[in-house]
């Protein structure tokens, strides 16, 4: 019953992978699999989803019911992401979209907003259903909902960084600042990164190369199936207050005297 719902698309699972980074393209999709994930990512100028002539990746998944998200990974301005998208939409019909522009490409690989919001705001006038990667910025995910992004993707920390999450408060006020689904992206480096995201109130958490990268991506991914719906259980659930001392499991009201 606990359905993450994006511009109208449904999914069971709340986790999304990515397809960078691994060996071939079998691997990728026996980890993608195995994570139980209904969406992946797919740098469209990494990885050929559009030429049916050369080695498809579509065509490891066409048996399946896991739905491609094209991103705009390594696009510098907005007018790249726009041209690219149109290109997608016209390729293959698909006009779901991960929109992510890159600020600094040598070093943080951290986005520029700028030129993500006015990619936002053309492409979802233009029907794209936007998944707007950003930093961990409150007042930054607030616009880029209003430019009509579908759901807003902080990152945790540095692409590829493994670092997990560096700053739990900004996910959380970014959470209540938003009212389109917010999923953590970047940085998660193992299941209990996932775990953590989730149960911080995150939507959903997107992951690549923590299960690419991992001596066995296809147990990594299962490891990261488990994580987010441990965390978003656990989130459901609500913990208990911290408190500085002590607190006994048991009353001492009643106790037998000795």
């Amino acid at each position: 019953m606990d359905k993450l719902r994006i511009g109208g698309i449904e999914f069971s699972s709340r986790l999304i992978v990515g397809s960078g980074k691994y060996k071939d393209f079998a691997t990728t999709r026996d980890a993608t699999l195995a994570s139980g994930a209904e969406m992946i990512t797919v740098a469209v100028r990494r990885v050929n989803i559009t030429d049916k002539n050369s080695e498809n990746l579509l065509d490891y998944f066409k048996d399946t019911q896991v739905k491609f998200l094209p991103n705009s990974a390594g696009c510098v301005t907005s007018e790249e992401a726009i041209g690219l998208f149109r290109l997608v939409r016209e390729a293959t019909g698909i006009k779901t979209i991960k929109l992510e522009i890159i600020g600094d490409t040598q070093k943080t690989l951290y986005p520029d907003v700028i030129e993500t919001l006015k990619a936002c705001e053309i492409l979802a006038k233009e029907g794209f259903i936007v998944f707007a990667y950003s930093n961990d910025d409150p007042i930054m995910a607030k616009k880029l909902e209003n430019a009509g992004a579908g759901a807003i993707m902080p990152l945790a920390s540095p692409i590829g960084s493994g670092l997990g999450i560096q700053n739990r408060y900004n996910i959380t006020f970014i959470k209540d600042a938003v009212n389109v689904p917010v999923i953590v992206d970047a940085g998660v480096g193992c299941a209990s990164d996932a775990s953590i995201a989730m149960e911080l109130g995150a939507d959903a958490v997107l992951t690549n190369s923590a299960i690419a990268l991992a001596k066995n991506p296809v147990l990594m991914a299962e490891a990261m199936k488990n994580a987010v719906i441990a965390g978003r259980l656990s989130y459901l659930a609500g913990r208990i207050p911290k408190k500085p001392y002590a607190s006994a499991s048991s009353p001492i009201d009643g106790l037998v005297q000795l």
